[in-house]
């Protein structure tokens, strides 16, 4: 696949797409499709596409897929950075509030100052899991949203196709979310006979999406998926003091 955005928006939507949890039944389109078939593929997000759709609109890049929006939107920072996120999420709420219905309630004014127009926002603040932190079964939603997020991390060893990475993961106390000290993690390379980093090796810095690689970072995105999953859990865990 010679298109940037597409490939990358391939490769990180791959995971929770293969796995059943985001975007319609593809099967192998992600991984093996032309650039054709998973810009169409990537229209049938209901998550991604329309925060696409509005990178797109208030950037003034045509392109959806452009690289530049694709990469803002699953990283954060990058040209989508600067947007107000009140704007972000007033022209949200007009792709996504007509089919929100009742599992979307959640999704009010009140939400806008927690906004940004990127993966993590998503996950945090339109996804309702963080709305069941804090009920006596905090296991079940926390490994949803540390899985769901983006990660980064260091490969510290590689065994035939087994890796290890030194990543963070994600904490709650019962009163904020957080991020723990790093800690080796055990991940394959390989998965149902696709790789997004096949020749992965030690000392490369990472993304893993649903326990799955889905790419190298360099350091600028590192630091920027950094600050914008720092802002959002301090954030977020600002509207979960207050429930």
């Amino acid at each position: 696949m010679t298109d940037p955005g597409v490939d990358m928006f391939a490769r990180y939507a791959y995971a929770p797409n293969a796995l059943g949890y985001c975007g319609p039944p593809l099967g192998a389109t992600l991984r093996d499709g032309s650039a054709d078939e998973v810009r169409s593929a990537a229209t049938g997000f209901s998550g991604a596409w329309p925060y696409l759709r509005v990178l797109s609109a208030l950037t003034g890049i045509v392109d959806p897929l452009d690289y530049r929006l694709v990469e803002s939107y699953w990283l954060g920072g990058g040209i989508g950075a600067d947007i107000d996120p009140r704007d972000f999420f007033e022209a949200l709420l007009e792709i996504i509030g007509a089919q929100a219905g009742r599992y979307w309630s959640h999704l009010t004014a009140d939400l806008a100052s927690e906004a940004a127009g990127n993966h993590c926002f998503h996950v945090f603040g339109v996804y309702p899991w963080t709305r069941f932190l804090g009920r006596g079964m905090d296991e079940h939603p926390l490994g949803v949203l540390d899985n769901c997020r983006i990660t980064w991390g260091t490969v510290i060893s590689r065994d035939r196709d087994d890796i290890e990475v030194l990543c963070q993961r994600l904490t709650w106390d019962g009163q904020a979310l957080a991020l723990s000290e790093p800690t080796p993690r055990e991940l394959e390379v390989w998965a149902d006979g696709y790789s997004a980093v096949p020749d992965v090796a030690t000392g490369d810095e990472v993304a893993v999406h649903w326990g799955r690689l889905c790419g190298r970072l360099k350091a600028e995105q590192v630091r920027a998926l950094a600050d914008s999953t720092d802002r959002q859990l301090r954030i977020t865990s600002q509207r979960l003091a207050h429930v």
